[in-house]
């Protein structure tokens, strides 16, 4: 029986390539998403990945949605933390609102998918942990308080959780991504991309959604057995942590 693997953020961009591609290395994937129907549904029908939807930022949420994985699928034993949203602002100008929904999404999310499945991994003496934080945590971004904060956070987080849980059977492990092919980043005027962004990436191309997820596959696999509370940085060489 294979391994249960759930994705949060898991139908779209790089969490969609993560999902795909721990299907293609034998996993039993999981895809959970807050709020496009139509593009789950579209995911769902092209790779035949089970979807589901709940808000990561809620804790009763993220139990109900790991209760009906494991009745549909069986136990998780790797989870992948994913999910995140931006709502980008100088200090000066943010809004509370801006702040608290980046830091509920993408940092108290960890905690509410992770204590969800954590006591069911330890009983089982093995887990996989991996969570997606970005070159933004390791070196601050302009007008992303909010975001460098949490995934600075999910980095203090994988390390501590990693201590934890070592000898449980259970790694925790951290992927800070730079600058990646999504439709974020195409959202980038090219003239920015190709003047301000792409000079400051020394392989000269911004990763895809794939570089990131064969990253994870790796984390996953017994062959990373050894590696836990590492911060792998796939960002071209643009930021050496």
């Amino acid at each position: 029986m294979s391994r249960v693997a759930v994705v949060t953020g898991g139908t779209r961009g790089i969490g969609a390539a993560i999902s795909k591609a721990l299907k293609a290395a034998g996993y039993t994937v999981a895809a959970s998403y807050a709020g496009n129907d139509t593009a789950a549904q579209t995911f769902k029908a092209e790779t035949g990945i089970a979807v589901y939807k709940w808000d990561v930022s809620s804790f009763e949420a993220c139990a109900a949605g790991i209760k009906q994985v494991e009745a549909d699928l069986g136990p998780v034993e790797v989870l992948v933390n994913n999910a995140g949203i931006t709502r980008d602002s100088q200090l000066h100008r943010m809004k509370p609102e801006q702040w608290t929904a980046v830091i509920d999404t993408n940092l108290n999310s960890l905690f509410n998918m992770c204590r969800n499945v954590i006591d069911g991994m330890r009983a089982r003496r093995f887990g996989r942990i991996v969570n997606i934080s970005s070159i933004n945590g390791q070196k601050g971004q302009f007008g992303q308080t909010n975001y460098s904060a949490a995934k600075a956070g999910e980095i203090g987080f994988t390390k501590a959780l990693a201590q934890e849980s070592a000898r449980a059977g259970i790694t925790v492990n951290a992927i800070a991504p730079g600058y990646v092919n999504t439709e974020m980043v195409q959202a980038v005027p090219k003239d920015v991309l190709e003047k301000s962004i792409l000079p400051l990436i020394p392989v000269g191309r911004l990763g895809e959604p794939e570089d990131i997820a064969r990253c994870v596959v790796f984390l996953a696999s017994d062959d990373a057995g050894f590696i836990t509370g590492s911060t792998l940085t796939a960002n071209g060489g643009q930021y050496l942590a």
